[in-house]
């Protein structure tokens, strides 16, 4: 839909003066992460009352939707920014943030396939280029204090330009609720969006969709049926399965059922089959870093089917100590990740790692994917450790099953030691 850069130079009938100081103090240009709802509408005013500023509001194409995208102009524009900086980016969001987090297995608290936690870090990256593009010598999101995504936006920044000051109005204004926000809205001539208020807290991006919020508060409730929006209930999924083929290189995918795509393409078209077959549904309650417990629910189709074939490839290209230790990493790496620290040295170590050890994790996995359900039916790999030859209950060359004896004696030797003594006891 977008150029790389879309930039829209913006007049506005309400123009304020902003050369003087803010309520608050005085900066000159703020770049604000803008998604053309409520909160960041009412952000604009807010920033250019407080902070004397000019605004450029900042919109990141991370595969949220089009329909999210729509009409954002003409919302700044009336909000009072200066200008509009929409971005695209779906394929660096998927290559260079969802793939390695792939490749390196990271799943947070056994389930979590970290959606939300891999977006910020691209946005927010994003944000800083476009400060040092145009000026601004501050960045603002519209993150709450109660949630995760603040710290994820903030150490991002901190990492890449730390001399860049940063406003998160929920932390300093007196604004409680969607009411008072209508109501300051309203007091500075700013239009108040008129789409419907969902029930459900929801975050979208090309990789999940999450929900919170409203009876998903209550870890006991069932979540309703008609709050899905990326997968059919499994339970009306085709009656017929369907067959895939995901084709891998060191650990990446590639290719889907012998045509090579690109990372966002791949993931897009997986989303449509997963979804379809009702795949990738997570329910859970995590703890969140600011130390609290949230209760969420994932839709996540093409996430889950990628994950599903890295892991089988990777039982023929690995051996038992690499498997046991990259299982071992994965969930710090997971764990950093999901606490938005993903420009830390420690997460960059660990990917030199996975990038090392996933080498020659190369071939193909067939899945069968069938209401719900994520079952491979075939793996190759020119690298595979799997040797027919040697797992056959045959006796071959190689393997002499006489050998198993005096194995077994010596790895057992510790637990006869031990009952040696109790004996004797």
């Amino acid at each position: 839909m977008f150029d790389t850069v879309t930039r829209a130079i913006l007049s506005n009938e309400n123009e304020v003066e902003t050369t003087g100081r803010g309520l608050r103090g005085k900066l000159n240009k703020v770049v604000l992460a803008y998604s053309g709802g409520l909160d960041t509408s009412v952000i604009v005013p807010w920033l250019r009352e407080n902070y004397g500023c000019e605004v450029v509001c900042f919109t990141a194409d991370v595969g949220q939707g089009l329909q999210e995208l729509e009409g954002l102009e003409e919302k700044a524009k009336a909000s009072g920014a200066c200008q509009l900086v929409v971005k695209d980016l779906k394929e660096e969001f998927v290559r260079d943030f969802i793939y390695p987090c792939l490749r390196a297995g990271a799943i947070y608290e056994r389930k979590y396939l970290l959606g939300t936690s891999m977006a910020r870090p691209v946005i927010a990256k994003a944000m800083v280029d476009v400060a040092k593009e145009v000026g601004a010598d501050a960045v603002c999101h519209g993150c709450t204090g109660k949630g995760n995504d603040q710290v994820r936006f903030e150490l991002t920044f901190f990492a890449l330009n730390p001399y860049l000051n940063v406003v998160a109005p929920w932390r300093e204004w007196d604004i409680t609720g969607r009411e008072d926000a209508i109501e300051y809205a309203q007091k500075h001539n700013v239009p108040v969006p008129v789409t419907k208020k969902s029930i459900y807290s929801r975050d979208r991006n090309l990789w999940h969709l999450s929900h919170e919020g409203d009876i998903l508060e209550d870890p006991a409730n069932e979540p309703n049926k008609d709050m899905f929006m990326m997968s059919v209930d499994p339970e009306d999924a085709p009656n017929a399965p369907e067959y895939i083929e995901i084709g891998i290189v060191s650990g990446l995918p590639v290719s889907l059922n012998g045509k090579e795509l690109s990372p966002a393409t791949l993931l897009s078209k997986l989303n449509e089959i997963g979804g379809r077959h009702g795949i990738g549904r997570i329910d859970m309650v995590e703890n969140r870093l600011v130390g609290m417990k949230s209760r969420g629910v994932y839709e996540t189709p093409g996430g889950t089917i990628l994950f599903a074939a890295a892991r089988e490839l990777e039982s023929l290209t690995l051996d038992r100590e690499s498997i046991q230790e990259k299982d071992r990493l994965a969930l710090k790496y997971a764990e950093l990740v999901y606490a938005g620290r993903w420009f830390d040295p420690l997460r960059e170590s660990m990917d030199a790692f996975m990038e090392h050890i996933s080498k020659t994790t190369t071939g193909s996995v067939t899945l069968k994917l069938y209401k719900g359900s994520v079952n491979v039916t075939s793996r190759k790999s020119p690298y595979s450790l799997y040797r027919e030859d040697i797992s056959s209950f045959e006796n071959g060359e190689i393997y002499n099953q006489a050998d198993a004896g005096g194995f077994i004696r010596l790895y057992g030797l510790p637990i006869r030691v031990r009952a040696m003594l109790e004996k004797d006891d």
